[in-house]
């Protein structure tokens, strides 16, 4: 068992659900975990949104920008772990395999990719950002083997807005 910490640690993830103008559904196989939404963690020093063009990037071969926050879970098993799943429009970029941990990634019809996601809870992820948004979903879960403790529906939804847009 790991030792208490004196204070709390937490892996900052992200993960992108990316549409295209098909309304397709980007999704990349994982080694050992299977298909997901693209996403990875935040490195020190980087921001949210520019995390999760990166990963999107690196897993994908694809360009995305952020357009709204979906949804927030909290893993409480070690490592603990908050993820920010955010939709995104796809920008440019056709999906390719780029690194050996990630060897597939394409577009799939909504109906298709729910039937390749199966695994907890990047299934809950990707049901939740299929279904209707009322505001931003919370989800607090533990691993081994998954279960779902809370979940809930915070204040509406965020419209990312540019640099640009907020300095105006």
């Amino acid at each position: 068992m790991t030792p208490p910490r004196d204070h709390p640690t937490h892996v900052l993830a992200v993960s992108g659900f990316v549409t295209n103008n098909s309304g397709e559904v980007l999704l990349v196989r994982v080694v050992g975990r299977g298909w997901e939404l693209p996403g990875g963690q935040v490195e020190r020093g980087e921001g949210l949104l520019d995390a999760l063009r990166r990963e999107v990037e690196e897993e994908s071969g694809c360009i995305v920008e952020p357009v709204r926050l979906l949804s927030i879970d909290s893993r409480v098993t070690s490592p603990e772990m908050l993820v920010h799943v955010f939709a995104c429009r796809h920008v440019g970029g056709v999906p390719h395999a780029r690194e050996p941990a990630v060897p597939e990634a394409g577009w799939f019809a909504p109906a298709d990719a729910r039937r390749l996601v199966t695994r907890s809870p990047a299934a809950e992820r990707l049901s939740d950002a299929l279904g209707p948004m009322h505001g931003i979903r919370h989800r607090t879960y533990r691993m081994r083997p998954y279960q779902s403790l809370e979940v809930g529906v915070l204040a509406s939804g965020f419209e990312a807005a540019s640099s640009a847009e907020v300095s105006d």
